[in-house]
């Protein structure tokens, strides 16, 4: 099974749930869904806009592989069930987040930790689904520190170079 969430920011992802949706329904893989506040309604996943923290919790444990959009807190939840995400950002210019920290964090990350899959082109997800073990062989899985005061220092110190 593929879980996808686009977390709880309010603006639509429909890029991303229309994507899977069509993915799935070429494909013989259970795809679940949490659409957010997406406008587009899959027609071959199951999904719902919203589940509990614990659902979540378990539908990731339950993944063969998790996509997530940038959320920072999204991926670390699929990195503590010892799982490399593939992060899809939302993009300011479709309309998804209010500017382009996602994409800016994401490559942050994908360079110093290598613990996360960057898709910055959304044709390209689907070749990261069909090659995903193969990419994850010598990828740093280790489970990060609990969003702590470390971890909000270093995430602090990542969004401050950002802006340099």
């Amino acid at each position: 099974m593929i879980l996808v969430t686009v977390g709880t920011h309010e603006q639509q992802f429909d890029r991303l749930v229309e994507s899977m949706d069509k993915w799935a329904g070429e494909h013989d893989e259970e795809v679940i869904i949490q659409t957010g506040y997406s406008k587009y309604e899959p027609k071959n996943c199951k999904w719902q806009k919203f589940y509990h923290k614990s659902e979540m919790i378990e539908l990731i444990a339950n993944a063969r592989l998790v996509i997530t959009h940038g959320g920072p807190s999204c991926y670390i939840d699929v990195l503590e069930n010892g799982k490399i995400p593939i992060v899809v950002p939302r993009c300011h210019k479709f309309g998804e987040h209010v500017d382009d920290h996602q994409l800016e964090i994401g490559r942050r990350l994908k360079k110093d930790r290598n613990n996360i899959i960057l898709i910055e082109d959304i044709d390209k997800l689907g070749d990261a689904i069909a090659r995903y073990d193969e990419i994850i062989k010598g990828m740093n899985n280790t489970t990060p520190d609990k969003p702590d005061e470390k971890f909000c220092e270093e995430l602090s110190k990542i969004v401050d170079r950002l802006f340099e």
